[in-house]
């Protein structure tokens, strides 16, 4: 029995990824998602997180930032606005970011837009938990 489907991942600068895989897993603006083959047709909003890509090859793992999903029985595309590799990811940079976005929430002022240094830390969370 053939449990595989297509997936695609684009970002602004690339064709990501492009295979057949079994699974996928990744954060969506109402929880966490895993997508089998056959799945009910429905269009997500993607959250901060990790994106698993589970294969006969093994699990591939990549920081997925914020996008959408088109999920179809038989395929799923993953319109993404950043997409990374664990080697592509500087550690250093992500750790400051998280600082960064740690210390705007922790400040409290006016000027601060809460619900983008929230969305800068989550994706700092990302990058930093496949890296380590």
């Amino acid at each position: 029995m053939d449990n595989l489907f297509k997936i695609k991942i684009v970002s602004p600068e690339r064709i990501f990824f492009e295979d057949k895989i079994s699974m996928v897993e990744f954060n969506t603006s109402e929880g966490e998602i895993g997508v089998y083959k056959n799945h009910v047709p429905i269009t997500v909003i993607i959250e901060p997180g990790t994106l698993v890509l589970h294969s006969a090859d093994g699990n591939k793992k990549a920081a997925l930032h914020s996008g959408f999903a088109e999920i179809l029985p038989e395929k799923v595309t993953i319109l993404a606005e950043v997409v990374e590799w664990p080697e592509e990811i500087d550690a250093d940079r992500a750790s400051l970011a998280k600082q960064r976005a740690e210390e705007r929430i922790r400040s409290g002022t006016p000027e601060v837009d809460l619900i983008r240094a929230e969305t800068a830390l989550h994706r700092a969370i990302a990058r930093l938990s496949l890296v380590k």
